[in-house]
């Protein structure tokens, strides 16, 4: 039994595009033959993309899917690489009733050499996989040149029981997991947690091969690794973006099995601004990718939440591709048109000024408008703009809404809240914050132009759409708003446990209030990366 050379391919998929998620693999597998793999490992789903959703319950898909892989495993033979086993994931049939199955299937020497069907069906979260798909039923172990490969896929090692105790009651060498497990900031160490204790379960090194890239509101960071029994890392690729890794199972013994490879990658932890930043401007990239943008629009107020989104951007698609608009009003301050135009100068966007007095002045000559009223339409005239250089320039544009104002309801519908996509929606505003800092200081270690100015991250903040306004006029301050919205959001905290935690019932009252009448604005706005 010789030692057996595994590649974690680590690929950023597409929902329902099978030709181009065959053709990325036939490249990476080509790339792993060349360094001398045995096997070729996949993320879940790979050729059909996930989620793929209610796709998968169209027939017509599954079949696409099918002859998708049948035709892969030719054209793998015929490029040479038939002597591979490529391990990706696909949608299958339950003929007997004639259901979707989330399926792995195995691609060898010209066919569809084995196969295996997910047994554990999430039906939490952002997950709807019990509706749509039935479970399998079998119990996988190949064998590949002596060694006996386990075979589990993403929550078939979350549950206990099932497939995993019984590969343990029947001895393995490997078990290897194939996933598509969305971000959220501590996951990580969750994951690899779990991991070690499945490998001490089956008593053999795991395997985890994790999806990277952003779908829709999901972001998929990547990190596949190995772990061995006594919970030591052996491999770990790096997050956020797609990668090749390396590891060889040896010929034999345990010990031996719970070594480092000579190729194996080991990337470093990132810190928890850098992995949340990284997360966002990673959905922000392939959302445009995937929808064929190129660049993208956005207000620029001056204001810290326009100036980290754009900073975003300019990471995701290059400052040229960004036009910032200034729409000042008889409400905006110097200070503010003076940011914004620094701001685009430091990112090498397009700038450009519309003021929107007159707009505004017809519009109050019409409706005659006073206090909120008068506000938001003010808010409205910019959401006009904004989407008409979206539609001139074929743009995306982005709103900038963080997520304690719109928890609190502290925007306006067809306002500052239009937008095809939300880069900060899920990032309350004391992390919009630290996330300016952190990436002006990453600028300064690499020795490069900080990309935010820092006046736009130490001013009060304020929509200015009256005379002096400030954000603290409607909202407590939002070291406090975030503290409760933290507890109450994150820990389903209620009015009791808000007491309890120390807040003062005059406080928990407003942000409940705030937040639970917020809802109808909630479900409107744009989508955008779910990093909590």
């Amino acid at each position: 039994m010789s030692p057996l050379v595994f590649a974690l391919a680590q690929i950023d998929t597409c929902v329902g595009d099978l030709a181009g998620n065959a053709g990325k693999v036939m490249e990476y597998a080509a790339r792993a033959a060349r360094h001398g793999a045995r096997v070729v490992v996949f993320p879940e789903m790979t050729l059909t993309g996930y989620p793929i959703e209610d796709l998968a319950l169209r027939a017509t898909f599954r079949k696409a899917a099918w002859s998708q892989a049948n035709d892969l495993a030719e054209q793998l033979d015929k490029a040479g690489l038939g002597p591979l086993y490529v391990i990706v994931g696909t949608v299958g049939t339950d003929h007997d009733g004639d259901r979707p199955r989330n399926r792995m299937v195995v691609l060898h020497r010209g066919v569809v050499w084995a196969g295996y069907d997910k047994h554990f069906l999430p039906n939490y979260g952002v997950f709807d996989e019990y509706r749509i798909f039935t479970s399998g039923q079998r119990t996988v172990i190949l064998d590949i040149d002596g060694h006996r490969v386990g075979l589990a896929i993403c929550e078939d090692i979350w549950q206990e029981g099932g497939p995993v105790q019984e590969m343990a009651e029947q001895g393995i060498d490997l078990l290897l997991t194939i996933n598509g497990s969305p971000y959220e900031e501590g996951k990580g160490h969750v994951r690899m947690d779990l991991a070690a204790r499945r490998a001490r379960q089956v008593g053999a090194p795991v395997m985890y091969v994790n999806q990277v890239g952003g779908q829709d509101d999901l972001v998929f960071d990547g990190g596949s690794f190995v772990i061995s029994p006594s919970g030591d890392l052996l491999e770990r690729s790096p997050q956020f973006i797609e990668h090749l890794g390396y590891w060889t199972l040896p010929a034999a013994g345990d010990e031996a099995g719970c070594q480092v490879g000579p190729h194996a990658v080991m990337a470093a932890d990132l810190a928890g601004d850098e992995e949340v930043y990284r997360a966002c401007v990673l959905g922000l990239k392939d959302y445009m990718a995937k929808n064929h943008f190129t660049g993208v629009c956005l207000g620029l107020s001056g204001g810290i939440d326009s100036a980290l989104v754009a900073a975003m951007a300019a990471d995701a698609c290059g400052g040229g591709n960004i036009w910032g608009i200034s729409m000042p009003s008889r409400y905006s301050s110097l200070g503010s048109k003076d940011d914004a135009a620094d701001l685009a100068s430091r990112l090498g966007a397009r700038y450009e000024i519309q003021p929107i007095a007159t707009e505004f002045e017809a519009f109050q000559q019409m409706l005659h408008l006073e206090g909120v009223a008068e506000e938001n339409i003010q808010a409205r005239i910019r959401g006009v703009i904004v989407m008409a250089y979206s539609n001139s320039h074929g743009l995306l544009a982005l709103a900038t809404g963080n997520k304690s104002e719109l928890a609190c309801g502290y925007s306006t519908i067809y306002g500052d809240a239009v937008g095809g996509y939300a880069p900060i929606k899920d990032l309350l505003k004391t992390r919009v914050w630290d996330l300016a800092r952190w990436r002006n200081e990453r600028a300064r270690q690499e020795g490069k132009t900080e990309p935010i100015p820092e006046n736009s991250i130490v001013k009060p903040p304020s929509a200015e759409l009256r005379e002096g306004q400030k954000d603290s006029d409607s909202l407590p301050d939002y070291r406090l708003l975030d503290q409760v919205l933290s507890a109450y959001i994150e820990k389903a905290h209620g009015r009791a446990d808000l007491l309890a935690d120390g807040f003062d019932g005059d406080t928990v009252d407003t942000v409940m209030r705030l937040v639970d009448r917020a809802e109808w604005k909630r479900r409107q706005y744009p989508l955008g990366p779910k990093v909590t």
